[in-house]
């Protein structure tokens, strides 16, 4: 763990940070440029981790690389508050620099500490894993964008099912903190020579985990002539319109005209949020979907209350048209279904974005197997769909499905993130993941993370797709972040211990 000088020596500056943070994030979706991102992801590390600097330098450089690399991974985070301009457009700019601001907090902490620990690029990469696990945890957690999460394109991303999404981040560290060192070792070398052994052996490594991954993606995996037919309704909502008292029938009647439509799907999947009245309120609105439907059972998103609680719910409706089961969204969305700390935001006229009532919302009791007839499934609301634990459940379903509204994303990389984070979902636990949104993007994605049926971002319309087959369970599904915990914690020891043997 070296503190030699090296390649980003002359780099090291406030403004470089910060860039070389926002190009990494390009490995991002929609841009999905996975080996510029990583490349920049190299140099970062060569800033931050080839030479020695005192902790509050790292801790600076660490928050302005986080800056830039939040801000351009969340920059859609403006989107809803133009969907109503006129009260919450003034806190856009404050959105994103809060959010990113905040976010990149882990990584000044995490550069401090490593510093603190005695610095070198190997203690950096370990700091910034450890980072991003703490960042999809603390604060009931925001995973969005990890750094692993540059892979989500690519067939590298298989090497979630053996690791998870916080291994895959330890590992794409390691991967760009490898050159750097070998760099540093051969500072005496010729230039030429660093460089080709830098290239080489990070390349050789890479192709080993090209070699798993491919590997690991090989399998095809085709519906079974029996599997069920599922239907998935887009109405294409726009946010602004949704709610509109002159719009809600045109999007509710194009819904029962999908779900009507010439088929014979076994099941039809509305939405989050589809139904546009209170489920307590809505026997006779169920009646009518399921008769138009031709009495074919149907998940609904819908809204539900009880006492002064108010739920963003799903609800299987049978072949007689009455709610037999409902879910309740138990993860909610911070500032956007519920606001912390609710008296001090309501004396100042502010409430939850997404939420319909002035309260927000209430939380669910917490993940639950819903028996849909065709098959078993966990029910993930929008957001719930980021975080990996809530796709590991014993007993074992049969498949994932979420719910989501993603006009809340707008429509360029908001949406599309959500969609990569949903096919990281099906490859970590080996189930097939059926998405139904309501701009889009809808899909039917196989236990591999690939997409079998979609329906394209913002386009009305529905589509019939076999449901694909699960895999047995994962090794990330079986022992979920307990490995990667495990190694983070004696790597961190192994970084922290020379340290402690010299102060003694």
């Amino acid at each position: 763990m070296a503190n030699d000088t090296g390649p980003g020596a002359a780099l090291k500056t406030p403004v470089l940070a910060g860039l070389a943070g926002a190009v990494t994030a390009l490995g991002q979706a929609p841009f999905g440029w996975a080996l510029p991102g990583f490349a920049a992801l190299i140099v970062l590390l060569g800033m931050l981790g080839a030479e020695r600097l005192t902790p509050r330098r790292a801790a600076l450089l660490g928050w302005l690389a986080g800056l830039g690399y939040f801000a351009t991974a969340l920059h859609w985070i403006v989107e809803p508050f133009l969907i109503e301009p006129e009260l919450y457009g003034w806190l856009a700019p404050f959105g994103l620099i809060g959010l990113a601001g905040g976010l990149a907090l882990f990584w000044a902490a995490a550069l401090w500490a490593a510093q603190r620990a005695g610095g070198g690029v190997w203690r950096v990469a370990i700091a910034l894993a450890l980072a991003e696990l703490a960042r999809g945890h603390v604060f009931t957690g925001f995973p969005w964008a990890l750094v692993g999460y540059t892979w989500s394109e690519t067939v590298l991303a298989q090497w979630a099912a053996l690791i998870g999404p916080y291994g895959l981040t330890l590992l794409t560290l390691l991967m760009a903190a490898l050159p750097v060192w070998l760099w540093t070792r051969l500072r005496a070398a010729p230039m030429v020579l660093r460089a080709g052994a830098a290239l080489g052996l990070s390349g050789g490594l890479g192709l080993a985990c090209l070699f798993v991954a491919v590997s690991l993606a090989a399998r095809d995996l085709p519906a079974a002539p029996d599997a069920p037919i599922l239907r998935l309704v887009q109405p294409n909502a726009p946010q602004d319109q949704k709610w509109d008292p002159d719009m809600i029938p045109v999007f509710f009647n194009r819904m029962v005209a999908y779900s009507a439509a010439p088929g014979d799907p076994d099941l039809i999947i509305w939405p989050e949020s589809a139904v546009p009245v209170l489920l307590e309120d809505a026997a006779p609105t169920l009646g009518y979907i399921s008769d138009e439907a031709g009495q074919v059972p149907l998940v609904l998103g819908i809204q539900r209350s009880e006492g002064d609680d108010f739920y963003n719910s799903a609800t299987l409706v049978d072949a007689s048209g009455q709610s037999v089961q409902v879910y309740d969204k138990h993860h909610l969305v911070p500032f956007g279904e519920y606001m912390p700390f609710p008296a001090f935001w309501q004396r100042l006229g502010i409430t939850g974005l997404a939420a319909r009532v002035d309260t927000g919302y209430s939380a669910g009791p917490g993940p639950q197997i819903m028996d849909l007839g065709v098959a078993t499934a966990i029910p993930l609301i929008c957001y719930e769909a980021v975080f990996p634990a809530y796709a590991r459940t014993a007993p074992r379903p049969d498949m994932l499905l979420q719910l989501t509204n993603d006009a809340w994303f707008g429509k360029f990389s908001g949406p599309y993130q959500h969609l990569a984070q949903a096919r990281m979902r099906a490859i970590e636990s080996g189930l097939p993941m059926v998405r139904v949104a309501n701009t889009g993007v809808s899909a039917v994605i196989d236990a591999k993370g690939r997409i079998t049926h979609a329906l394209p971002l913002g386009e009305a319309g529905f589509v019939d797709a076999p449901l694909p087959p699960a895999l047995p369970a994962t090794p990330y599904a079986q022992m979920g972040e307990w490995p990667t915990g495990l190694l983070l914690f004696f790597l961190a020891v192994a970084a922290i211990w020379p340290l402690s043997r010299n102060r003694h």
